[in-house]
């Protein structure tokens, strides 16, 4: 897939803030610096359209960009990072779940996962609501240039049994060499293009 243009649309809280349901949207997901901005940023060609920090639990809003004039990605806020104050953590999971619960027009959900690390029951429960609502989903290990080639092979397996997932269903990404990008652009096409066969309602 060909990125042409990017433009971010607009910020939400609550379904009343959303877009028009009218186009696809693929979220994106992820712990609170996992890389999940630099995830995005990479995909589209850009060096900062989505804000990135290094400052763990920044973005705390949904955040919609128009891909193309076709489609949208839409990030989603970070989870799990202690420091964020208790009422913004309040307000995040029900932030999150109404967007999921609501939006017809999602076709899948890319969860972004620190290769370095292992999977939590934050991923494994993401997951089984994902299955639930029969979202399509793209796993992404992020990070992969901080290991070595058989270091994240290694990380891949844990992952795959840890999450009851094959192997071949992680992508391996780095965005300082773009490692896995174009495998993930492939992915992301095949589902904008399944999604366009049908109509959103």
């Amino acid at each position: 897939m060909i990125i042409k243009s990017a433009v971010f649309i607009k910020s939400a809280t609550k379904p009343s803030h959303y877009p028009d349901p009218l186009s696809s949207e693929i979220a994106f997901a992820g712990r609170s610096n996992v890389g999940k901005s630099s995830l995005i940023n990479t995909l589209l060609n850009r060096k900062s359209l989505v804000k990135t920090s290094r400052t763990p639990g920044r973005t705390q809003l949904i955040n919609f960009f128009m891909i193309n004039e076709l489609f949208y990605f839409v990030d989603l806020p970070g989870y799990g990072y202690a420091k964020v104050p208790p009422k913004i953590k309040r307000e995040w999971g029900p932030m999150v779940e109404s967007y999921l619960f609501n939006r017809n027009n999602l076709d899948a959900v890319v969860l972004a996962m620190d290769i370095r690390r292992t999977p939590t029951d934050d991923e494994k429960n993401l997951l089984k609501w994902f299955d639930h609502l029969n979202l399509r989903k793209i796993l992404v290990l992020t990070k992969s240039d901080k290991l070595s080639k058989n270091k994240q092979i290694q990380q891949q397996s844990v992952y795959a049994k840890s999450l009851f997932v094959d192997k071949s269903d992680l992508f391996l990404f780095s965005a300082k060499n773009f490692q896995g990008k174009e495998n993930i652009l492939t992915r992301l096409e095949t589902i904008i293009n399944d999604a366009s066969q049908k109509v959103h309602t």
